[in-house]
C-alpha cells in the first residue's frame, strides 16, 4: 500500500513536489489572510493601507482574494485520486485555522473555538476549500 503512494516516474514527482509547494503557497495566504487588521496597521505603521491590504502593496492587493480561489482549485486538479484532491486542498486551511484557534484562545478564551458563529465560519472556509479542491478534480477528469 504505501509503494503505490510513493510517485515512481520523474514527472510524477515533479507534479508532487509542484502540488506540495501549492500547498505551502495556500498556507502562507491563509495564515496571512487570517491576521486581524488592527495588528497589520500595528505591525506597518508607515503603510497607509495596511487595514485593507495588509502586507500586500495596494496594487497586488486584489490578485490575493483570487489566488485563495484558484490555488485550491488547481491542486485538486493536479492530484491524482479525489482524496489527495480534498486532503491537499483543505489542509492548508486545517493548518491556518488551528493557528489561528490557538492564537486567539490566549487572547478570547478557550471556549472561542466552540461558540457558535466561530463553529460555523470554520466550517464554511474547510467546506469552501474541499469544494474548490473538488471543483479541480472533477475538472482533471473532465478535461482528460
Amino acid at each position: 500500500m504505501l509503494r503505490s503512494t510513493i510517485p515512481s516516474s520523474m514527472q510524477e514527482k515533479r507534479l508532487f513536489m509542484l502540488v506540495i509547494g501549492m500547498v505551502g503557497l495556500e498556507t502562507i495566504l491563509v495564515l496571512l489572510a487570517l491576521v486581524p487588521a488592527q495588528l497589520w496597521t500595528r505591525l506597518l505603521p508607515n503603510a497607509t493601507s495596511a487595514a485593507l491590504d495588509g502586507p500586500f502593496p495596494s496594487a497586488i492587493a486584489p490578485i490575493i482574494p483570487v489566488l485563495l480561489y484558484i490555488v485550491p482549485t488547481a491542486i485538486g486538479f493536479l492530484c491524482r485520486s479525489w482524496q489527495r484532491a480534498l486532503l491537499y486542498a483543505t489542509l492548508p486551511a486545517w493548518i491556518g485555522l488551528g493557528i489561528f484557534v490557538v492564537a486567539a484562545t490566549f487572547k478570547v478564551g478557550a471556549f472561542y473555538l466552540v461558540s457558535p458563529d466561530h463553529v460555523m465560519a470554520n466550517v464554511s472556509v474547510l467546506e469552501l476549500f474541499a469544494a474548490l479542491g473538488g471543483f479541480g478534480w472533477l475538472g482533471r477528469h473532465i478535461f482528460r
